[in-house]
C-alpha cells in the first residue's frame, strides 16, 4: 500500500513540477523584457505625461471603464532617442537628421570591368528598418542588387595612431538576409589626392573592418595596409579567421554591433555584439607576416645533377629464383567441379519474346531488320543453368607474379636537397606596426547581390568607455526593443513544433522518459527470494540466524499454555472432589498423571536433541544461544 502511495504521489510531483516550470517560463519570457524595456525607455514619463502613468503602473483601473471587454494589454509605445556622442570622438553618425548632408555619393566608374556595371549607381537611403521596433530610428540602407555602391563621409579630424587605441563600431542589419555580398566598412587613408566623389575600390585604406559573405563562406574581415620601411610599398595583412561560428548573425535578420579595438601595444579585439569572436597580435597573427624572415633560400643555388635523394634501391646482386614463373596465371579452372545435374546445355539463358509484335511505323530500311525483344528463358527458372556449362575459377596456388628485386638502403645517400640559406636582402623588423597610415575619411564600397542591408550608428574614438556609451544608447536599445518583441522560448518551441509536428515527439520524451525512470526506480523494487536450506549445506554459506523461528515457537507454546490453563483447575477441581469421595480412584489418577508427565518430558528433550544437532551443522553457530 505504502508503495502505491509512494508511487502516485511521485507521478503527481513530477507533472506539477513540469506545468509550474512551463508556466514560470512563459510568464517571465513574455513580462519581464517588456518591464525592462519600459524602464529604460522611459515608458512610465511618458504615460504620467498622459495623465495615466500612476494608474497603470500601480493597475488601477477606472470603475468607469470596466466595461471595456478584457484583451491583450497593447505594447507600450516606445519613443526612440538617438544617441548622443559624448567624450573624445572622431566620428559619430546615427541618421537620425533623416538625410545624407554630409555624405559623399561617388560619381566614378570601376576600372577594368564592363561598361554597364562600371558605374557605382546603387541607390542609398535614410530610412527605418521594414520592421522596426523603435519608430524614429532611421538609418542608412543599401536598395539596390546586382550593382556597385560606394558612399563616403569625412571625419572631424584625422585619426592618427599614436599612444591611443582605435576602436571603430557600428550596426548592420541583412533584413533579407544575405546571399553573396559585403557589409564591411573601409578607413580611407590621409593623402593628398583623396578625392570622396572619385572614391572607388583601388582608393587607399588604412583599414577594412566588417562582415562579408558568399555562398557559404562567412567571413569577418580586419585588413590593414602596411608600408614595407624598406621600399615603401603597402601590402595586406589579414587577421586570422575567428573561431567563432558566424552563420547566425548573417541570417538571423536581427541588428548586430561590429566593434574593432586595435591596441598601441599591438594587439587587436573583434567583436560582435560586445562578444569578443576574434582577438591576436599585429606581429604575430596577421597572414602574410608583419616582418620577413631574416634568411631566404638562395634562388642562384640549384641541386647537383648527381645529387641521390633515393633513400631505398633495389638490390643489384639479388637474382630470381629458377623456379620462379612469371607467365603463371592468377587463377585456374577448378578440376573439381562438377557439371550440376539437370544443367540445360542447349538451351540459351535468353530467349525472343513471343508476343512482342513489331510495330506498325517500323521502317526496316531506316530502323533495320526488326528482331523480337530478349527475355529470360522459362526453362531456366528452374533449372540449375542454361548454356555451355564451364568450370569455375580459382585462386593459383603457384602463382606468384612479376620478379622483383627486393629494395635495400641506399648507400649513396644524400638527403633531400635544398638551397643554401641567404641573408634576405629585403628583411626589416617593424615592432610597432600599430603605427599605421593616419586616415581622415569612413567609407562603404559594396557589391551585393542582397538588398536593404541597414547600417547605422556609426563611431570613431580613442576610448573605450566612450565606445560603450554610445554602444548603449543605440545598439542596447535595439537589442531591448527586439528581445521585448521576440516571443517567449516556450512559444517558440510551440511554433516550431506547428512547423515540424515531429518535435512533439521530443518534447514529450524529454519530460516523460526521465519521469518514467524515476518512478520505476522507486516503485518496482523487489525482495530477494531467500535460498533454500539445501544451498546451505552445498555451498557451506552461512545460515541465516534461526532467532525467528525461535520466537514464533515460543509464541505457540505460550498460546497452548494459556488455552490448557483452565481445562487444568477444572481437571484437578474435579480431582479433588473424587478425591474426597474415593481415595483409591485418585491415586490411580496419580499414576496416570505421572505417567504422561513422563512421556511428555521425553518427546521435549528428544526435540531439544534434533534441535542441537541442526545447529551443530550450521557454519553460523560461531556464539552462544539463548535457551
Amino acid at each position: 500500500m505504502e508503495l502505491n502511495v509512494r508511487c502516485v504521489v511521485l507521478l503527481a510531483v513530477g507533472l506539477c513540477s513540469t506545468l509550474l516550470l512551463t508556466t514560470v517560463a512563459t510568464h517571465q519570457e513574455e513580462e519581464e523584457p517588456i518591464m525592462e524595456l519600459a524602464e529604460d525607455m522611459g515608458v512610465e514619463d511618458e504615460l504620467e505625461d498622459l495623465g495615466l502613468g500612476e494608474e497603470l503602473l500601480d493597475g488601477e483601473v477606472d470603475p468607469e471603464d470596466t466595461d471595456t471587454p478584457p484583451g491583450p494589454p497593447p505594447a507600450p509605445k516606445v519613443t526612440y532617442k538617438a544617441p548622443e556622442p559624448m567624450g573624445e570622438h572622431f566620428f559619430a553618425e546615427s541618421f537620425d537628421r533623416g538625410t545624407l548632408d554630409s555624405w559623399v555619393l561617388s560619381k566614378a566608374k570601376k576600372e577594368d570591368i564592363d561598361e554597364d556595371i562600371a558605374k557605382y549607381d546603387g541607390k542609398w537611403e535614410v530610412e527605418d528598418m521594414k520592421d522596426s521596433k523603435l519608430p524614429g530610428d532611421k538609418g542608412l540602407v543599401l536598395k539596390s542588387r546586382a550593382k556597385h555602391h560606394a558612399i563616403s563621409a569625412q571625419l572631424l579630424r584625422p585619426f592618427i595612431f599614436d599612444t591611443k587605441p582605435l576602436i571603430v563600431q557600428y550596426e548592420v542589419n541583412f533584413q533579407q538576409g544575405i546571399d553573396c555580398g559585403g557589409a564591411y566598412v573601409k578607413l580611407l587613408s590621409q593623402t593628398p589626392d583623396l578625392n570622396l566623389d572619385e572614391f572607388v575600390d583601388k582608393t587607399p585604406y588604412t583599414i577594412m573592418f566588417g562582415p562579408d559573405k558568399c555562398g557559404e563562406d562567412y567571413k569577418l574581415h580586419f585588413i590593414f595596409r602596411h608600408k614595407n620601411p624598406k621600399t615603401g610599398e603597402y601590402e595586406e595583412k589579414h587577421a586570422k579567421k575567428p573561431d567563432a561560428d558566424l552563420r547566425t548573425y548573417y541570417t538571423d535578420k536581427k541588428t548586430h554591433l561590429y566593434t574593432l579595438v586595435v591596441n598601441p601595444d599591438n594587439s587587436f579585439e573583434v567583436l560582435v555584439d560586445q562578444t569578443v569572436v576574434n582577438s591576436g597580435n599585429l606581429l604575430t597573427d596577421m597572414t602574410p607576416p608583419i616582418n620577413p624572415a631574416a634568411e631566404i633560400e638562395d634562388p642562384d643555388d640549384h641541386k647537383p645533377e648527381d645529387w641521390d635523394e633515393r633513400a631505398k634501391i633495389q638490390d643489384p646482386d639479388a637474382v630470381k629464383p629458377e623456379d620462379w614463373d612469371e607467365d603463371a596465371p592468377k587463377q585456374i579452372p577448378d578440376e573439381d567441379a562438377v557439371k550440376p545435374d539437370g544443367w540445360l546445355d542447349d538451351q540459351p539463358e535468353y530467349t525472343s519474346d513471343p508476343d512482342a509484335v513489331k510495330p506498325e511505323d517500323w521502317d526496316e530500311d531506316m530502323d533495320g531488320e526488326w528482331e523480337a525483344p530478349q527475355i529470360p528463358n522459362a526453362l531456366c527458372e528452374t533449372a540449375p543453368g542454361c548454356g555451355a556449362w564451364q568450370r569455375p575459377m580459382i585462386d593459383n596456388p603457384n602463382y606468384k607474379g612479376k620478379w622483383k628485386a627486393p629494395m635495400i638502403d641506399n648507400p649513396n645517400y644524400q638527403g633531400v636537397w635544398k638551397p643554401r640559406k641567404i641573408a634576405n636582402p629585403d628583411f626589416f623588423e617593424d615592432l610597432h606596426p600599430f603605427r599605421m597610415t593616419p586616415f581622415n575619411a569612413v567609407g562603404l564600397e559594396l557589391w551585393s547581390m542582397t538588398s536593404d542591408i541597414f547600417f547605422d550608428n556609426f563611431f570613431i574614438t580613442n576610448e573605450r568607455h566612450t565606445a560603450e556609451r554610445w554602444a548603449n544608447d543605440g545598439w542596447g536599445m535595439k537589442k531591448a526593443a527586439e528581445g521585448a518583441a521576440d516571443p517567449g522560448l516556450v512559444n517558440q518551441m510551440m511554433t516550431a513544433a506547428d512547423e515540424r509536428p515531429w518535435l512533439w515527439v521530443v518534447y514529450v520524451l524529454t519530460v516523460a522518459v526521465p519521469l518514467i525512470l524515476i518512478i520505476v526506480f522507486f516503485c518496482t523494487g523487489k525482495k530477494a527470494a531467500a535460498p533454500a536450506a539445501a544451498d546451505y549445506k552445498k555451498t557451506d554459506e552461512p545460515q541465516p540466524d534461526v532467532k525467528e523461528e525461535e520466537e514464533e515457537k515460543a509464541e505457540e507454546d505460550q498460546v497452548k499454555e494459556e488455552k490448557s490453563q483452565p481445562v487444568a483447575a477444572a481437571a484437578a477441581a474435579e480431582k479433588k472432589s473424587d478425591a474426597e469421595d474415593s481415595p483409591a480412584e485418585e491415586e490411580e489418577e496419580e499414576e496416570e498423571e505421572a505417567a504422561v508427565n513422563e512421556e511428555e518430558e521425553e518427546e521435549v528433550a528428544t526435540d531439544q536433541k534434533q534441535e542441537d544437532d541442526v545447529l551443530r551443522r550450521s557454519p553460523r553457530n560461531t556464539k552462544g544461544r539463548k535457551d
